[in-house]
């Protein structure tokens, strides 16, 4: 049995999830139809410009993306700290970019006076909008709904295009965290069909990789044209904070140049032809967070087999099962364990 939203996502136990979502039938996100010959990959262009301008109205944070033929996979992270300082007039400025708003919204912010009756009406709709700016289930609605549009459009069908409604994971720690971005980052080596960071196309990681050195020959990220992303407020990528836990940062807990060595490091020993390869001088963030290097490339290759909804220690999780009564046990017991002493 499925569960309920509110039980797997709950911003003040972890602002950090991991969200999945796949097409149905024989859809095609991106990539070539063998059948038709027809082309997708245009599509992952949707995806990529599509997560960056909802970023930007949302309290929603981008911390790693993968693109892949019939499925995506977003490492997200609720900004708690940006929602609470919006005023007003963010609420509705932001909330208007998704719908048409409300004709009492409009007054408000035409500096019109508001009767009784409308202040009441004004303050249960800021109230809402308010939530839902920093709600994922709100973020993925937004972007699922405008996606299926579109290859429904161009593929002149009617109909679902998601197989179902997102999957998402709680991500309760740093050794969580870290594993479930380097999975979604390493998606395409892993899958095989790219063979280094660079080119790994429409993942996070060749994004960041690139702006190191913007006048590399990596691909470009999307196929968007220069027009059309000036005409789009995009949010950049979350940042790489440095700091050592989640209870204390204002983005990613870890240096760059740390998870870079790490993703190259775990990328290196998980392609075929490197196969049961591993460095001897370990990464700095596997020392410092005393993960055994056979645990993490078993993480890097099996992070969602491992955990179902939420992933960290072995007690964080049966604590976060407790208390959202969300089952009677925690999928993950032996692999948690070895990733997290």
């Amino acid at each position: 049995m499925t569960s309920a939203r509110r039980q797997l996502i709950d911003a003040n136990t972890t602002p950090f999830y991991h969200v999945i979502n796949r097409c149905v039938r024989r859809a095609f996100l991106c990539g070539e139809d063998k059948l038709t010959g027809r082309s997708y990959e245009h599509r992952r262009g949707w995806i990529v410009d599509k997560i960056k301008a909802l970023s930007a109205i949302f309290c929603i944070d981008i911390c790693a993306y993968a693109v892949m033929s019939n499925h995506y996979h977003l490492v997200l992270k609720i900004d708690v700290d940006k929602a609470k300082s919006l005023t007003q007039k963010d609420i509705i400025s932001r909330w208007c970019q998704i719908t048409k708003g409300h004709a009492v919204a409009t007054k408000y912010m035409n500096g019109d006076a508001l009767i009784d009756g409308e202040v009441m009406l004004l303050d249960a709709l800021l109230a809402e909008w308010h939530e839902r700016l920093s709600s994922i289930s709100w973020f993925m609605r937004c972007l699922n709904e405008e996606i299926a549009r579109k290859a429904n459009r161009e593929d002149e069908c009617k109909g679902a295009f998601w197989e179902g409604r997102f999957k998402s994971q709680a991500l309760l720690d740093e050794q969580a965290l870290l594993a479930c971005m380097m999975y979604v980052d390493l998606n395409p080596i892993r899958a095989g069909i790219a063979d280094s960071l660079q080119s790994s196309d429409f993942t996070s990681i060749q994004e960041r990789v690139k702006a190191l050195n913007p006048h590399s020959n990596a691909p470009q990220l999307a196929k968007t044209t220069a027009d059309n992303l000036q005409q789009i407020p995009h949010k950049a990528l979350a940042k790489f904070d440095g700091s050592t836990l989640l209870s204390q940062q204002t983005g990613i807990p870890f240096h760059f140049a740390d998870y870079l060595e790490l993703i190259d490091w775990t990328g290196r020993a998980i392609r075929l032809d490197k196969k049961g390869y591993i460095d001897n001088q370990l990464p700095k963030l596997l020392n410092e967070l005393g993960i055994s290097p056979d645990a993490w490339l078993t993480s890097a290759k099996e992070f969602r087999r491992q955990y179902s909804g939420i992933s960290g220690r072995w007690d964080s999780m049966c604590e976060f099962k407790k208390q959202h009564n969300s089952g009677k046990w925690c999928k993950g017991k032996a692999s948690s364990q070895a990733l997290h002493p």
